[in-house]
């Protein structure tokens, strides 16, 4: 496999439309994509990191990519907002490739162990990531969104460096759902939250979803994703497993959650 180069539904085949009642409107299963896998390969080295991925992200849902750590989940993400070339196969973000500007505009990622400048207030964070996204900080849209995300007027205040992991972790979230981008692309978004922080994050993304936005997320912990995915992509060692619903894969296994599906015998993990 050659070298993956660092620069800045379900396993469906990817069929050409054969319906020509309406030749000038894309199929569903086309017009509704934010993201298409199409034979993905990352190789780092003779190490391959991601195999032969198909998969497809619709508009408007929330997509867990479910996995141990080096399962290829962060390798994925950063492929798709571009910071990763391929060895081979093709993505497209909204019908772009990843780094072109249409697809960029459309999109905002957060990193894992993301951490804000620690010499930045809160607020004084916001308004320069707003800024780079092309938006402007509005304090009364601020203080609301923040409140969703149990942050007060008095953590926005704070320096960054003043701030504990939760906070930070909770800034970064904010400035994402700030950016109003059709497509938030989140590596372990919920890392270093307590239970009660946990569900006002997906009460958020899910508030997010609902107004036609699109999120696709990684996350080691399988209860990250109950509650909250509408499909998940189970990842092991850079190859796709079970692509669907959580609830289909509990039925199929007999399973009451995910995390106890993910340990059954026949779990496609």
């Amino acid at each position: 496999m050659g070298r993956g180069r660092r620069s800045g539904s379900d396993m469906e085949q990817h069929q050409p439309d054969r319906d020509h009642r309406a030749p000038a409107s894309p199929a569903p299963d086309v017009a509704d994509r934010a993201v298409d896998l199409i034979g993905l390969c990352v190789g780092f080295g003779a190490t391959p990191a991601l195999e032969g991925i198909n998969l497809r992200v619709r508009e408007g849902e929330i997509f867990g990519l479910v996995g141990r750590e080096g399962a290829g989940k962060s390798v994925l993400l950063r492929s798709v907002v571009g910071h990763i070339e391929p060895s081979a196969g093709a993505i497209s973000v909204f019908g772009a490739p990843p780094g072109a500007p249409e697809s960029r505009a459309r999109v905002a990622f957060l990193p894992d162990r993301f951490r804000p400048p620690g010499d930045l207030s809160g607020y004084e964070f916001l308004r320069v990531t707003l800024l780079m996204h092309g938006g402007s900080l509005d304090p009364a849209v601020v203080r609301n969104v923040a409140r969703s995300l149990d942050l007060e007027p008095g953590d926005l205040g704070r320096r960054v460096h003043e701030c504990g992991k939760g906070i930070a972790q909770k800034l970064g979230l904010l400035a994402m759902l700030l950016t109003d981008r059709p497509l938030l692309i989140l590596d372990e978004p919920l890392s270093g939250l307590t239970p009660d922080a946990r569900a006002k994050v997906k009460q958020a993304l899910i508030a997010y979803r609902d107004r036609g936005r699109t999120v696709l997320l990684a996350s080691d912990i399988a209860s990250d994703h109950e509650g909250l995915c509408d499909r998940i992509a189970i990842l092991r060692a850079g190859r796709l497993g079970y692509v669907g619903s959580i609830a289909d894969l509990c039925g199929r296994l007999g399973a009451p959650t995910l995390t106890t599906a993910l340990l059954a015998d026949r779990a496609p993990v």
